[in-house]
This record gives structure tokens, sequence and C-alpha cells, in this order.
């Protein structure tokens, strides 16, 4: 028998951090995403990454401010519904249905890329339509995360676990290596790799788009809020505490790769010519056969994050249904489990007919997975903005007691975003010149439901009040309340 009861909390906080780590996927953006910066900084890969650090710990300050107040299974659907009104929380909350959906398509594709490469490093030249495995994996995750959510966590923690020490691994012996004088090219430690090396301002904050987008995700566990444990207290621990772990490792594995290649002319173009720089640099500094595990741990990354995508769209689905947008069959939920099992079913099969489609129309899987990508960050970037939005309406509101001051932070975030959207919707080669408009189609039609259906905008306000009402007494401001 299906229910429509509050599932019980019972995550603890490092299983809400699993969540968003998985969203990220580090050990997928630890290798494919350095190469582009590399390209376009030189030598400056860390510098660069450590700012994108700094802009998503802008933008992440809004959620981070907001879930110590409301905690909600459609995430920026209440945060922003709540602290500006049910219209710009479900303009939001269907925003990121559509950023969930893109990265559940682009992990699946990116999952059949990966494990196709890997088997050929095998030895295994045919490996038969790339699309059997994206539908294999659409049903892995979604029978996954069927069952109890904590499996659905501890798995995403043991695979990005697995990922996270191999890269630190090789990290280490990078590094040993380099400061010993016994790498391959007699490269060493060049500390030089946190400055400019003479790219401007500009081809700097620029480079940072490519580090912004590793974070993409971050939030993911503040679709969990009704299912963790305190989650006032640990869903804002799990943002940060996801957010400032993976910039660790990004900025350290990049300065890895930057020294493991070399600063020089030679070693910066061999890292911006890398296809999987963390293979090849496996190849040079330890052997073949680890090669092999950094290719395998890529494909369980992969797997991994459209497991956390899964559960993010699926409970995205779940909280519009559960007010009135939608079929009501989506808003069941396991009377055991509490999992979201029909939502879960249903943006499985929305992912695995895309990726149908775009096999039957001839298009790559590794193109597949960069367009998707792309719609997703897109769709992402307007929810930040709307989560930023929210955050200063509740400032200026005084309802959290927060100073003033603050505006500055959400505010600046705001503006790093805008900048981003326009990085990435502009200079660019077709297709990539049609997706702007495709994210922007989506948002749009999602601000016409708010138009034309006003009785669910209604719905949705009486519903997140009710919900406000019933977890009163929100946890005091530390930092006002010492002043």
């Amino acid at each position: 028998m299906a229910d429509h009861h509050r599932t019980p909390r019972k995550l603890r906080l490092w299983e809400a951090v699993a969540l968003s780590v998985g969203m990220m996927g580090p050990t997928l953006a630890m290798g494919l995403n350095g190469a582009g910066v590399a390209s376009a900084v030189g030598p400056a890969v860390p510098l660069v990454f450590l700012l994108g650090l700094l802009g998503v710990a802008l933008v992440g300050y809004g959620f981070w401010r907001l879930t110590r107040y409301f905690n909600h299974a459609g995430s920026v659907y209440a945060l922003a519904g709540i602290t500006i009104g049910p219209r710009a929380g479900f303009f939001g909350g269907f925003a990121l249905l559509g950023t969930y959906i893109s990265f559940l398509t682009c992990t699946l594709a990116a999952t059949s890329v990966f494990l196709h490469a890997f088997l050929r490093s095998l030895g295994l030249h045919s490996t038969g339509p790339w699309v059997v495995t994206a539908l294999v994996a659409a049903f892995g995750v979604t029978a996954l995360n069927s069952r109890d959510t904590r499996l659905t966590a501890r798995t995403l923690l043991v695979v990005e676990g697995v990922g996270i020490l191999a890269m630190l691994l090789l990290t280490l012996v990078i590094l040993g290596r380099t400061a010993t004088g016994t790498a391959p090219r007699h490269q060493t430690l060049d500390l030089s790799a946190f400055s400019p090396h003479g790219a401007g301002f500009g081809t700097i904050m620029a480079a940072t788009v490519f580090a912004f987008l590793s974070w993409a995700g971050f939030e993911a566990c503040a679709s969990l809020g009704e299912e963790t444990d305190n989650p006032r207290r640990n869903i804002p621990r799990a943002l940060a505490g996801s957010v400032m772990l993976t910039g660790f490792l990004y900025v350290l594995v990049m300065y890895a790769q930057t020294v493991g290649f070399g600063t020089d002319k030679q070693g910066v173009t061999a890292f911006g010519r890398s296809e999987s720089a963390l293979s090849t640099l496996s190849g040079q500094y330890i052997g073949t056969w680890f090669g092999l595990v950094v290719a395998f741990t890529a494909v369980a990354s992969a797997f991994a994050s459209a497991l956390s995508s899964s559960a993010g769209a699926a409970r995205m689905v779940y909280a519009l249904a559960r007010d009135g947008f939608g079929p009501k069959a989506l808003a069941h939920t396991h009377p055991r489990t509490g999992a979201p099992t029909t939502a879960l079913r249903f943006t499985g099969a929305v992912s695995a007919v895309l990726c149908t489609v775009m096999f039957a129309v001839g298009t790559a899987a590794f193109d597949i997975y960069y367009w998707y990508a792309t719609l997703g960050v897109l769709c992402v970037l307007v929810v930040y903005a709307v989560a930023g939005g929210g955050v200063i309406a509740f400032i200026l509101s005084g309802g959290g007691r927060i100073r003033r001051w603050e505006l500055i932070l959400p505010l600046t975030g705001i503006c790093y975003l805008a900048f981003v959207f326009f990085k990435q919707s502009t200079g660019q080669t077709a297709p990539y010149t049609y997706f702007p408009w495709i994210a922007g189609a989506w948002c749009l039609a999602g601000g016409l439901v708010v138009l034309l259906a006003p009785a669910l905008t209604r719905r949705i306000g009486d519903r997140l009040v009710k919900e406000t009402q019933a977890t009163a007494d929100p946890v005091p401001d530390v930092a006002a309340a010492a002043s």
C-alpha cells in the first residue's frame, strides 16, 4: 500500500554528505576538468580552482543559511517558496528538476563511455551499443534508490571513497617523486602554480567557470531534509562539509597534476591535450596497472553520480506531485523504506527514453555526456540565483536575526552566477549555442505554469506555510546572538 507520510529521519550527517559528494562526482571532475583550465591559463590551474572554491562558497552561503531554518524534499522549491513566495519556489523547483533530469541522463551516458573505455583497455574491442549499458545503469540506480536511503548513501560513500583514495595515492606519489627529483622529466614541486603566470585577471576569472562546474550539484543533500536526523544541524553541515572536502581535493589534485606534467611549456601543452590526465599520469608515475584502477574508478564514479542524480530528481518530482503538480501516484512512497518509488521509476524512465532517442538518431555517448551536462549546469545556475534571492529576502525580513552586512555574500554570489551563465552562453559553437535557449525554454515553461495555474500556487503556499508552522522555533543565529 502506498503512503504519503513524512519519511522517518534516519540519515546521519556523513550519509547526507555522501549524496552531495556523489552528485558532484569528484573523481570525474578531477580527471576531466583540469585540461581545459590548463589550455586557458597555463600552469595556474590550482589557483583557478582555489578561486572557483571561493565562488561556490558565495553561492553555497544561501543554501547553508536557509537550511538552518527550513528543510524539505523539494530543496530550493521550499527554500525560495517560503522566503520569496510560492511562485518563486515553483519556478526554482521546476528549474532544479531540469537540472537533475539532465544530470541523470548525462551520467548514464558517462557510465557507458567509461565502462567501454575500461573494457577496451583490457583488450575487449567489441563492447556492444553504448545505449545498452546506459539502460542497465538506469535500471540499477532506480533499483538501488528504491530501497532504504541509507543503502544509497553508503553505496555512494564506498564508490566515491575508493576513487578519492586512488586519486590521493597518485597525488602522494607525484608529489613525492617531484620533491625527490625522480619524476619522469625531472619535474619539480613548483609553488608558482598558485600565481597567475602572466595570465590576465579576465582570463583567470573566465577559467574559474570550468572550476565552478566541478561543484555543480553540491546542494543535493538539501533534498534529504525530510529524511535526515536533526536536519537543521546536519544539512547545513553536510553542505559546508561537501564543499570544503571537494574543494581541498580539487586544489590538491589539480596542483599534483600540474607539477606532474610540469609547469614548463611542454608540460602545460601535454596537460591541456590530455583526454584522461589521471590515467596518463598513473602510467608515468606508477604503472599501467594503476591506470586501469583509475579507469575503473571513473566507471564507478559515473554510476555513483547517476545514483545521486536519480535520488535528487525523484525527490523533486515527489515534492511537486505532493502539492498537486502531476499525477498523485508520483507522490507515493514505499511504506517500509519511505523512498519515492513511483517518482524514481518515472525519472529513470524519462532519462532512459532520452538516451534511447539520442542513440537512435546516431548521437555518441560522449556527446550526450557533455550536451546534457551543459543543459543541467545552465538550469542549476538559475536555481542557485533563486536560492540567493531567497536568502536576501530572508535577511531583509529579519526572520532569522541575520546581520544586514551578510547581504554582500549572496549579492556577490548572484553576480558571479550571472558571469558564469554569460560565459557558458556566449562564444560557443553549435550545438552548444542552442543549449541556453533550451534551458531558458524549460525555465520559461515553469514560469508559465505559475502564471496559468494560480490554484496550484495557492496550494503550494498553503502547504509550505503549514509545514513551516509545524516545524516552528527555528535554530537561533549564533553570530547574531553573540553580537
